[in-house]
């Protein structure tokens, strides 16, 4: 019965002993220990721990530590918790986070108004101490603002064919850095003529990153319009400007022979009607039975020239010869608005005639003394549309020496140019 208390005794004293060290606390990690002799208690002399960390956090100290017979650890551990690098700042943006750079911490990033984020928004420290996610950037991305005026409408003045227009040049607006570009136009600038229609007008801005702003307008032109006119028969038409714009005058004027009856000239107006009356072209009467030869004269003023012919009698050599040479070329005479007076024989014998018309004996007297004409020499007096006598000949002329007399006359080449526009001319 005493031999038991004396092993109990013995085993409180080895146990009593033994050297023992403090239990092992690890904050936010824990030991996994082993004894020498696999003892219940995990301090004893000789036990050996090996220290873990838990998730996000890391060891500092020797993995293992050793109870000592100086009855304490073999080192000092600490888990500390893991941190991720700091981030950078993006340029144009920022980021705020939940818990710093530290393990389990989510950070989000922000941008500048005016900048759009590149990457990812959220990241989060990981527990391999790298930050989740790729890294954020601000970019530029959306286009400048730019602002057109809107459409401008402008009739054009009158007897004008276009309009001057203005308006303001639009400026840009960057949503970021507020830096752009010069203004780009694509057009006619502000204060220019535009001609009759529609005409776009694009401005362009860029910013540093590139981006493109664009506007558009349109500048519209009107022209008001009369119905168009023609020449009248027998006649022709000459109009300034676009021919029907408002403002735009056209005259009128007859070929040989025809007489303008109507308005000489007519004038588009702003009711888009034309000014006078619709003109024709009558054929010329030619009133013999005037008093002078000067009133005989004013009948052809500004509309006819005159080829005056005047022979001592009606036998005469050039006088035939000359009468033979006009005959075929009576074309060229009609298309140069040439009219021929005869004046035949001596006083008072002496008649004139104007194609089937006879001139009183008086009259073509004083034809011939008004224009100093002898009586008794063949004779050939040439007379522009002014009655200005232009040339004379002592003998017959040729119908080409005639033409390219009158040709010559300043009048006649704008004349020229009408009948080539209409086709006017002979065989």
């Amino acid at each position: 019965e005493g031999k038991p208390v004396r092993t109990v005794s013995v085993f409180l004293f080895s146990v009593l002993e033994t050297p023992w060290c403090s239990p092992i606390k690890v904050k936010h990690g824990y030991a996994n220990c082993r004894t020498p002799q696999g003892e219940y208690y995990k301090n004893v002399l000789g036990t050996r721990c090996d220290i873990r960390c838990q998730k996000g956090y890391e060891l500092h100290g020797p993995q293992q530590l050793i109870c000592q017979s100086s009855k304490r650890w073999s080192g000092k551990v600490l888990c500390k918790q893991k941190r991720c690098p700091t981030l950078s700042m993006p340029t144009n943006g920022g980021f705020k986070c939940l818990d710093g750079a530290y393990f389990g911490s989510r950070c989000e990033y922000y941008c500048s108004p005016g900048y759009q984020l590149k990457g990812d928004r959220i990241v989060t420290c990981m527990d391999n101490k790298v930050w989740s996610g790729r890294p954020a950037s601000c970019v530029d991305t959306e286009p400048p603002r730019i602002q057109c005026p809107s459409v401008k409408e402008k009739t054009a003045e009158p007897n004008k064919l276009t309009a001057r227009v203005f308006w303001d040049t639009p400026e840009g607006r960057d949503t970021a850095d507020g830096i752009l570009t010069d203004v780009i136009l694509k057009g006619l600038p502000p204060g220019s003529h535009f001609p009759e229609g529609d005409h776009k007008i694009q401005y362009t801005v860029y910013d540093r990153a590139e981006n493109k702003g664009t506007c558009k307008f349109l500048v519209k032109v009107r022209v008001r319009r009369c119905a168009k006119l023609n020449a009248p028969d027998n006649g022709y038409i000459k109009c300034s400007g676009d021919g029907n714009n408002y403002g735009a005058t056209c005259e009128f004027s007859c070929i040989g022979g025809y007489e303008l009856q109507g308005s000489p000239a007519r004038v588009c107006q702003y009711n888009l009607g034309w000014s006078g009356v619709e003109p024709t072209c009558a054929p010329m009467n030619i009133n013999v039975n005037v008093r002078t030869a000067a009133a005989l004269l004013d009948q052809f003023y500004e509309k006819r020239r005159l080829l005056i012919i005047s022979t001592p009698t009606a036998a005469n050599f050039f006088y035939r010869m000359q009468l033979g040479m006009l005959q075929p070329a009576q074309c060229g005479l009609d298309l140069r608005h040439v009219t021929v007076i005869e004046l035949v024989g001596v006083f008072p014998a002496q008649i004139g005639r104007i194609g089937v018309k006879l001139l009183p004996p008086s009259l073509a007297l004083q034809l011939r003394l008004l224009l100093r004409i002898p009586h008794y020499n063949f004779n050939i007096v040439v007379m522009d549309k002014h009655g200005m006598d232009k040339e004379r000949y002592p003998f017959p002329a040729t119908p080409a020496e005639l033409f390219a007399l009158i040709d010559n006359f300043p009048l006649r080449k704008e004349e020229m140019k009408l009948q080539a526009e209409i086709g006017q001319s002979c065989p």
